[in-house]
């Protein structure tokens, strides 16, 4: 699929973004792990969080959906999953099949892990090598790459110093510890995302944490309990870098998840001077929330303190439209991860910026781009990464002419419905 993003002439009123991926997934995970049956509200429906739903279904788990955005788990308990009747297909989801090892390590059953040819590229080897320590029995590719062949293993307590910051890689080794004897510890260079130890909490179970360290003891039993999933903010982030880049644009994204591990893209675009305002705070499952209201502004660059990258990490593609904007010149190191996503980011942004008249040049674990930029029209490739193509979609808030994206089919793994929230704001977006 082919979309082509026109200059908008006014980006203004009030939108709701999707459910958050990341919460989305964990809610099924854990709803599915513990005894009772758990109600998730505002759940996404978006392709890699309904592969982590069918991937619990086919391992027994009974899973209605009501409503749209509604679901409801009837959880087994942690012993309760059935060996699945063939290999469980996870299309394009990192998290899903990162966070899913965790869980299959401690299983009386193997289980082999699949996923589309861009997952089937992404390293594993961060999850396998601590898993193993643990007693997991795990095969891979040559390469450490999917297939995962998960088979049964006696789990023990590691305390584990992380390489990097990585939530995905964090929540596998806890959630193997549910499984583990002892106690299991994770030791972080940096923070990341704290979901899946929240959602541990709001289903009973005891998290210790203290400054750069979580612990969590095996043995113990997960309580049914309702959830309400928050706006996702990696959504919300294209449209901050859209109203901030537009001419005379005000935009406000209601119940936004405002958790402190997430809102690098806040800061740093505060940072570059964008108009951006946080109101209405409320909570929504045990997450903060917020409606963010963010007017047009004349950014500048600024050399992205690295302490925030692991708070941005899914936000780059965004923030570098935003870069590319901006006045004088944007530096992002430390970023290295951003090279074994969905596509490597960093090249790709590199290549679409360059072929929009964009002066930006890649790093081993960044980007250098100088603005300001009027981006050209053009014809740019997403590389079937949902985060690039609308990246490149808002890009055209800011834009000469017409940009054409190409291979935009993989938008709905994040974001189902991108084109009509976005042209109900005031953009032109159009399939091509």
């Amino acid at each position: 699929m082919k979309l082509k993003s026109s200059p908008a002439k006014l980006l203004a009123g009030t939108i709701k973004v999707p459910g958050d991926k990341s919460i989305s997934h964990r809610s099924i995970m854990l709803g599915s792990l513990a005894e009772g049956t758990s109600s998730i509200s505002n759940f996404l429906e978006g392709e890699d969080s309904i592969a982590t739903l069918k991937a619990f279904e086919s391992m027994g788990i009974k899973i209605n959906r009501p409503f749209a955005g509604e679901v409801e788990i009837e959880g087994v308990g942690l012993h309760g999953l059935k060996p699945p009747a063939k290999a469980i297909y996870l299309g394009n989801s990192g998290t899903a099949m990162r966070l899913l090892s965790g869980i299959m390590a401690g299983q009386k059953f193997t289980g082999t892990l699949t996923g589309d040819s861009s997952l089937s590229s992404r390293p594993m080897r961060r999850i396998t090598e601590p898993l193993s320590l643990m007693g997991a029995k795990i095969k891979t590719e040559n390469d450490g790459t999917a297939p995962l062949i998960i088979s049964k293993g006696n789990l023990t307590a590691i305390e584990y110093q992380m390489p990097v910051a990585s939530a995905q890689v964090k929540s596998a080794i806890l959630l193997a510890g549910l499984y583990a004897a002892g106690k299991t510890c994770v030791i972080e260079p940096a923070p990341s995302r704290d979901h899946t130890e929240r959602m541990l909490q709001g289903f009973g179970w005891n998290v210790e944490k203290k400054e750069s360290k979580v612990c969590i003891a095996g043995g113990g039993r997960l309580k049914a309990c309702n959830i309400e999933v928050p706006n996702d903010i990696s959504s919300a982030a294209f449209f901050m870098v859209a109203a901030s880049i537009a001419a005379n644009a005000d935009v406000t994204m209601t119940k936004v998840g405002i958790n402190q591990t997430r809102t690098g893209v806040i800061e740093i675009l505060k940072m570059m001077g964008a108009d951006i305002k946080i109101i209405n705070k409320s909570t929504s499952g045990g997450e903060p929330v917020a409606d963010i209201r963010v007017k047009s502004s004349r950014l500048h660059g600024i050399a992205i303190p690295e302490n925030l990258v692991p708070l941005a990490i899914d936000e780059f593609p965004a923030l570098f439209i935003a870069a590319a904007c901006a006045e004088g010149t944007t530096i992002l190191s430390g970023a290295e991860e951003l090279r074994v996503k969905e596509s490597d980011r960093i090249a790709a942004m590199e290549q679409g910026l360059l072929t929009l008249g964009v002066k930006a040049k890649a790093t081993m674990d960044g980007m250098i781009i100088d603005g300001p930029g009027k981006f050209q029209g053009g014809t740019v490739d997403s590389f079937d990464d949902h985060r690039i193509a609308m990246a490149f979609a808002i890009a055209a808030c800011h834009a000469q002419s017409d940009i054409l994206i190409k291979n935009c089919e993989n938008i709905n793994t994040s974001f189902p419905g991108f084109i009509e929230t976005a042209n109900a704001a005031g953009m032109k977006i159009n399939q091509a």
